[in-house]
């Protein structure tokens, strides 16, 4: 991949798919929590260790703080995007107030380096997994963020706290504002909300036009000239492509009315389609950029471990975007690795084949990047 020149005045944005640095992963990490965990079929995180090495090599214990993102490290230096956004699908938390929900993430709050050593800006909170070790667990989660200096949204003590955005400063180039929102059709119980006077996530309770109303007023209160702004929405099942006709008639009505220029959709477990709505991009599911699922078997047609890092160039005097470069890559041995050829290609014609109906197709370069297209 040759390094980009930069172009003056356009922000470059990363954005990926749910990155789950908890139970599995964190037993890799220097400094594992206690690896009991509460599933039917799994009492300890290791587990998922053991069922990754069966399946390939031996993972060194502990590994180094980069070691999980790889080769995702040497693209990001290449293109230096302004800002890096994750969906973040764990607690961070040694919180033992476990939910009785069936799966439950959490990663030691010791291991939050392995964050920013990716350089990461934003983590989105509002998903199935952000209180899976109870109140006390997402405040800990926030006040380990808040250590680090990584910005959040869509969860706070309260609802004022959950809604706000993070408001990101790309130094000479103006502002990136993040919303995050959670919906009931990822796997969020409606109970976690935020309240007035209660900890919670930023919780959609339909995409109704209501919805987009409240959304726009939160948004119109904060944003300033030239600020581009993002809605991280976790929406939708782990599997299948189909978008949902509400999904797609949300997304546009937050463009239309709210004025959002990215919706950055995650929540399914494999790459989804793409669409740009009057110069704005919608990605409806970014598919999971990093988890501890390797060796387990079950739906293999969509191939979970391949993933996307997305870079949108964004104008910010309009929010349009210029151009979106994706860079295909694989979950191998607990890390993000790059994507071999053949797996690029078959990223490529999934793209194309979602893309038909939403006007979009992927041309796939030497390099192995992929730039997307649109009517």
């Amino acid at each position: 991949m040759k390094k980009e020149s930069p172009k003056s005045g356009l922000i470059t944005v990363f954005m990926c798919g749910d990155v789950m640095t908890g139970r599995g992963i964190d037993q890799i990490l220097p400094y594992p929590i206690d690896p009991v965990i509460h599933e039917p079929f799994m009492r300890s995180a290791k587990g998922y260790v053991e069922i990754a090495e069966e399946v390939n090599r031996p993972i060194p214990k502990p590994v180094e703080w980069p070691y999980i993102w790889g080769d995702a490290l040497k693209v990001l230096e290449r293109v230096a995007p302004d800002i890096r956004i994750i969906n973040l699908e764990t607690a961070v938390t040694k919180s033992n107030d476990y939910l009785k929900k069936g799966i439950n993430y959490r990663m030691n709050p010791g291991n939050i380096t392995v964050l920013t050593a990716a350089g990461i800006d934003f983590c989105s909170l509002a998903n199935n997994h952000i209180l899976d070790w109870g109140y006390s667990g997402l405040d800990e989660t926030i006040k380990t963020l808040e250590k680090a200096r990584i910005k959040y949204a869509g969860a706070g003590r309260n609802l004022k706290e959950a809604e706000a955005p993070a408001v990101l400063d790309v130094n000479g180039k103006g502002r990136v504002l993040v919303f995050s929102y959670g919906s009931e059709t990822s796997g969020i119980p409606p109970n976690w909300s935020a309240m007035k006077n209660r900890d919670g996530v930023t919780f959609l309770e339909d995409f109704s036009s209501e919805t987009v109303e409240r959304i726009k007023k939160t948004v119109t209160e904060v944003r300033q000239e030239k600020d581009i702004v993002v809605a991280s929405i976790h929406w939708g099942g782990n599997w299948g492509y189909e978008i949902p006709s509400e999904q797609r008639r949300f997304a546009h009505g937050l463009i239309d009315e709210a004025e959002i220029d990215v919706i950055h959709g995650h929540s399914s477990h494999h790459v989804k389609g793409i669409e740009i709505y009057k110069g704005k991009l919608i990605l409806y599911g970014c598919g999971d950029f990093l988890n501890d699922y390797e060796g387990i078997s079950g739906h293999e047609e969509f191939r979970d471990d391949l993933g996307l890092m997305y870079f949108a160039k964004i104008n910010p005097s309009t929010g349009t975007l210029v151009s979106l470069m994706t860079a295909p890559t694989r979950i191998k041995n607990f890390r993000v690795n790059y994507a071999s050829r053949e797996e690029a290609i078959w990223l490529r014609d999934v793209l194309n084949q979602e893309g038909k109906s939403l006007g979009t197709s992927a041309e796939l370069n030497d390099d192995n990047t992929m730039m997307l297209h649109w009517n």
